[in-house]
């Protein structure tokens, strides 16, 4: 009887607790890969900092509000004993006091911390608009390359590495200046706003192509999977297997695209901005700041010190989180 009430007093049944439920209930792809990369420290140190970035440079007009200084005005000239006459501040370390929080810029007497707050949205925003744009263009022409095959495959395959072929950086190098002859012909300044529009066209033209190659290759493998015949055999059109059948399986590598991409595209357009055909004074940008600091550096390397080490910070930080999100959308990838 003893052994009797024992099995019947054992827990054989449903756990009741919600923890338990919990523990019992399904789970999505998503809070997989989210559990997977909640474990991953890296990830999200690394995705904290990416974080605080884009939270600096987006709140760049409230931080001037809060901080009492803007990326334009000349705070420190030779008149009020900040700069010497030869446009240096005064004090050591490029001038860092309290009223100075990261000190004055050299020549302009602007601060440096405003300048390099507003260089990050600067950065920022044109990087995102690249990425935006060669995902979108990249994940078409891939899936219809892909899907469609034959000719539509033939010419995009073509139009890809014929892209890929060219020299970008020499390109746009060589094609800046021509873009912008109209301006320079009538001895005007380049509006910021051509200046940046050329930047991401031209990035958006060269750097689709190894999204497209990518996704192609993706949909080449998930095209003759079951799904999709079985799609074909319901009499589901071109449009709904794409939309509905191909995209949902591509988001992953996608995603892990849009986050290894971004970081490139922010040196890509520093380096045009140093290398002079991207943003120019006075406009606030990583190039423009690391171009004057390289110029500066027998003499203030302060100056240089903030912007390097700011950008390196952010391409490692945002390259280990797209280490991290790859492995935690794709368990049975290897490093």
């Amino acid at each position: 009887m003893a052994v009797l009430l024992t099995d019947q007093n054992a827990p054989d049944v449903a756990p009741t607790t919600e923890e338990a439920r919990q523990r019992l209930r399904g789970r999505s792809p998503g809070q997989l890969a989210w559990r997977r990369f909640r474990r991953d420290k890296t990830g999200l140190v690394s995705g904290v900092v990416v974080l605080f970035f884009f939270v600096v440079g987006l709140g760049a007009p409230l931080i001037s509000l809060l901080y009492g200084k803007d990326p334009y005005t000349p705070y420190a000239t030779p008149e009020n004993g900040l700069l010497t006459n030869t446009g240096f501040p005064v004090k050591p370390n490029g001038g860092i006091s309290g009223q100075f929080w990261f000190g004055i810029e050299p020549h302009t007497g602007r601060d440096v911390f405003m300048v390099l707050i507003y260089g990050i949205r600067t950065s920022l925003l044109i990087s995102l608009a690249v990425v935006l744009a060669t995902t979108i263009i990249g994940t078409v022409l891939g899936i219809t390359a892909g899907y469609l095959g034959g000719r539509s495959d033939y010419l995009i395959s073509r139009v890809t590495d014929t892209l890929l072929s060219v020299p970008s950086t020499l390109f746009i190098l060589a094609f800046m200046p021509v873009a912008w002859a109209g301006y320079m012909a009538a001895g005007e300044e380049v509006p910021v706003w051509v200046r940046a529009g050329s930047i991401i066209g031209l990035l958006t033209l060269f750097g689709w192509t190894r999204n497209a190659r990518l996704l192609r290759g993706q949909t080449f493998s998930l095209r003759e999977r079951e799904f999709i015949e079985a799609a074909k055999v319901t009499g589901a059109g071109t449009r709904r297997i794409i939309f509905r059948e191909l995209l949902p399986n591509l988001w992953t590598p996608v995603l892990v695209l849009v986050t290894l991409d971004l970081p490139s595209y922010v040196t890509a357009e520093a380096a045009l901005s140093f290398l002079g055909v991207g943003i120019t004074a006075p406009t606030p940008d990583w190039g423009v700041m690391v171009q004057n600091g390289a110029g500066l550096i027998s003499s203030d390397i302060t100056y240089l010190a903030f912007p390097g080490f700011a950008m390196i910070i952010f391409v490692l930080a945002f390259n280990l989180l797209g280490d991290s999100v790859r492995d935690a959308l794709d368990p049975k990838g290897n490093r």
